[in-house]
């Protein structure tokens, strides 16, 4: 451990200090290596003696004092007096580079990571070199290796005194009369200590998983109730409890209870782990998994590992979404294991688990236009449900007509008869579909495939037999009428949820605003001088002025170029039509200065007043694409097709980061030319994602967003390819009938410097095919924006795209008319 140096130091400061190395060293304690000591104050030191096996050996530390650090990456670290809980930096597992700060446990399993117990700012991840410290204001402070402030428990100047890390686990600072002023047991992660509790609003959240990250919760609700929540709108696991007034606490005791508590500490429900009062288990911690499971792990200590005690959902399979999308979940003779709910192969509920990649199973087909009719596959012992939207539609109806309702419903995917004689029909009428199959379950479950042409593919899919298409039937009265009646129930379900919880969120804000004052400016001055400063930054409209010297210099409409005390260039965008509230523009700000990507502009900082709304974006220098491209004929030209391909590759790059490897899907809403910039080695930077949240219009048609997003790059790309900006509508008619005709791309390339039988030519026609899946006017037909990264980058084939017959028509007239058009010239 390492302590900030003092340039005053007393010589009763000195005295205590080296009475506390003599004592050390007649315990037989390791010396303190680099030790500072900063002004005015006394540690106190506690030589640790011997403790069961696994625990650590370092020197242990009861309290620490006003200016203590600890420096990542030196294998430093803070332990409790009794040797059990350490602090300090530890490298994360799932990203190379990068390491997190918080407290875990001395003991390790065999082949286990550390068991980390709480972390700072809920997983925080920093770089070498950084920093953590108690700093003389009174602050725990995270800073990364630039020396900014990346996390702060936001107690300067409340008095603190020291600072301790108890033998329970607990990291707390003390003021005077050894008070505590602030606690990490106030604020869990995914982690309950023994003595440590949750109430009401409090969480606590699963870290990411391989799955749907971090979805997983245990909440106490309003009601009073304890639960596991899938996205907080699906209850998977609950205490059952009927709703009562007065506040309520979920604690976990050391003797391996789990309880819930009214305000008079009286028990009102609990559950025992399987070694509840063993005196031989000591050491005890119950924890939300990755895979939505809550568990109590006890240390056992003759066979040094940690074994389950008890777990929530003992059918792990029961978990909500516990396989992600478009997978099943099932078992084999190990346990548990996730498939995919449709292959390549059209096979459904293989016994054998399937890699799932990166980016989850294959997605299900829309079915909103089947051209070649629908199957109905049979899933026995399967239950399916609906994971976005999370709402099914229920029937009374048998497990034949469920299969027959569902394949006469256009808007139905799958379909859940529970076949127990209940007579109880679940209708799915999303695509994002999960569900779990085992052998005890009397349920059957319907899916309808359709059969289309992928967008992308190194091979034909397999048709499905036509004998297991089902007819459509007029369907009766009676299942209409109570579709009906279902609909305007979930109506007024959906519609009193959302008053309640808009009433919520209105008395939430309002009590935060009258114990909260608002924080100011949180910009300073220092901070802008520093050029390697990347915190987001808010500044008032004065600020702004500054920097802009008042909005003098335009770059282009309501965009005006400003410059930082550190000479850095910026430009201000002005946004003041939006209408959000304060706090929802700064959660979208927030979002979007989240994002790190090098073909993406980077959002600096921003300004909100009640009428100025401003962005403020990093400078870059060579302008948009479309100046580049089209500013004169000669430089058409010149431009090679390498540039072409490197700048379109960079695009789809910026927005499959936004689509897919975000913590949430962010689409850019409005991508053209004019969005691209280029910096001075003509790298691809693109600007303005986004903004469509500020503006509250993300759904504008039928389409999604992201989905709209790959239209637009198809455009972009068939622009970039062609060389040709105006009336590209008749154009990508014209240029497709030929190209689908003839299999000539010599006319789309008149405009590149590429060479005939050269392996950019192959690319040049990669590029055209992708742009045209791209602008398929069905979006089921389109591309992913990783699959359009790997065409480009010549990783993944593609085939040629289909052409409807009106697709064809317009090309036709397209051409006739360029022909006409040239016979009359000549």
């Amino acid at each position: 451990m390492k302590f900030s140096p003092s340039s005053a130091r007393q010589d009763g400061v000195l005295g205590n200090a080296v009475k506390s190395k003599r004592r050390i060293k007649q315990f037989g304690g390791k010396f303190f290596k680099n030790l500072k000591f900063g002004p005015l104050f006394v540690i106190v030191v506690v030589v640790q003696e011997l403790f069961g096996s696994g625990l650590c050996r370092e020197l242990s530390m009861a309290s620490v004092p006003l200016g203590f650090r600890i420096f990542c990456c030196e294998g430093n670290y803070w332990v409790s007096e009794n040797g059990v809980f350490a602090y300090g930096f530890l490298p994360d597992s799932k990203h190379d580079d990068t390491f997190v700060v918080g407290i875990w446990y001395c003991m390790k399993g065999r082949n286990e990571e550390p068991r980390i117990v709480w972390t700072v700012g809920g997983g925080i991840r920093v770089s070498k070199n950084s920093t953590f410290m108690l700093s003389m204001d009174g602050s725990f402070a995270l800073c990364d290796s630039n020396g900014l402030l990346m996390w702060s428990s936001n107690t300067r100047n409340m008095s603190v005194q020291e600072g301790s890390l108890l033998n329970n686990g607990n990291l707390v600072l003390r003021g005077f009369g050894q008070n505590v002023v602030w606690e990490s047991f106030r604020s869990p992660t995914d982690t309950l200590l023994p003595g440590q509790g949750i109430r009401f609003p409090q969480t606590l959240q699963a870290s990411s998983g391989r799955s749907v990250s971090g979805f997983y919760s245990l909440v106490i609700l309003e009601s009073g109730n304890v639960a596991l929540m899938w996205d907080q709108n699906i209850s998977y696991w609950s205490s059952n409890l009927s709703p009562s007034s007065g506040p309520k606490i979920a604690r976990f005791e050391a003797d391996g209870v789990f309880a819930l508590l009214d305000d008079l500490n009286q028990t009102l429900w609990s559950r025992s782990t399987k070694d509840f009062r063993d005196s031989s288990v000591n050491l005890r911690h119950l924890k939300i998994d990755a895979d939505g499971n809550l568990r109590v792990y006890s240390w056992d200590s003759s066979l040094h590992t940690w074994k389950v005690s008890w777990q929530a959902v003992e059918n792990q399979c029961s978990v909500f979404g516990s396989c992600g999308l478009f997978s099943i979940c099932g078992y084999n003779s190990s346990g548990p294991v996730c498939n995919c709910l449709v292959n390549d192969s059209f096979d459904v509920g293989s016994p054998t688990a399937v890699d799932v990649g990166p980016y989850g199973c294959k997605k299900m087909v829309d079915l909103g236009n089947c051209k070649r009719g629908t199957s109905m596959l049979v899933l026995k012992q399967t239950v399916l449900y609906g994971l976005y939207p999370p709402h099914d539609v229920d029937f009374m109806l048998s497990a034949e007509a469920c299969m027959r309702y569902c394949s006469n419903d256009r808007s139905c995917i799958a379909a859940t008869a529970k076949n127990d004689g209940s007579g109880l029909c679940t209708i799915k009428r999303t695509g994002f579909i999960s569900g779990y199959q085992y052998s005890s379950l009397s349920s059957v479950s319907f899916l309808k495939p359709c059969f289309v042409p992928q967008a992308v593919s190194a091979h034909q899919a397999t048709n499905f037999p036509r004998d297991s298409t089902i007819s459509a039937k007029k369907v009766p009265k009676d299942i209409r009428r109570h579709f009906l009646i279902s609909v305007v129930l979930l109506f007024l379900i959906t519609a009193s949820i959302f008053i309640t919880v808009e009433m919520v969120i209105v008395w939430f804000i309002y009590r935060r605003r009258q114990m909260n004052a608002q924080s100011s400016v949180l910009l300073q001055r220092d901070a802008l001088m520093n050029p390697h400063y990347r915190t987001m930054i808010r500044l008032s409209i004065e600020e702004v002025k500054d920097l802009t010297s008042t909005f003098s210099d335009p770059v282009s409409p309501n965009v005006f170029r400003g410059v930082l005390p550190n000479h850095t260039i910026v430009v201000a965008k002005v946004i003041n039509d939006v209408t959000l509230t304060e706090r929802e523009f700064r959660m979208v700000v927030s979002t979007l200065g989240a994002t790190h990507h090098r073909n993406l502009v980077l959002l600096k900082g921003f300004c909100y007043e009640p009428k100025n709304k401003i962005l403020i974006y990093e400078y870059i220098a060579n302008g948009s694409l479309d100046q580049w491209l089209f500013n004169t004929v000669e430089n058409q030209k010149k431009v090679r097709w390498q540039e072409r391909l490197e700048i379109s590759i960079g695009v789809a790059k910026a927005i499959a980061y936004l689509h897919v490897e975000c913590c949430q899907c962010i689409a850019h809403g409005n991508l053209k030319l004019e969005n691209v910039l280029l910096d001075d080695k003509l790298t691809a930077k693109v600007t303005n994602f986004g903004l469509k949240r500020l503006w509250g219009n993300e759904a504008t048609s039928s389409e999604t967003l992201p989905e709209r997003d790959v239209y637009m790059f198809g455009e972009m790309l068939l622009q970039i390819v062609t060389g040709r900006k105006d009336d590209i509508e008749e154009t990508r008619y014209s240029l497709l009938y030929g190209y689908c005709q003839e299999g000539d791309i010599s006319s789309i390339t008149d405009t590149i410097e590429v060479e005939k039988g050269s392996m950019e030519l192959d690319s040049v026609e990669r590029a055209i095919r992708i742009a045209f899946w791209c602008l398929q006017d069905q979006p089921f037909l389109r591309p992913s924006m990783p699959e359009v990264v790997k065409v480009l980058e010549g990783s993944l084939p593609v085939d040629k795209p289909p052409v409807s017959s009106g697709f064809m028509a317009k090309g036709r007239e397209a051409k006739v008319e360029k022909t006409e058009t040239m016979s009359v010239t000549s």
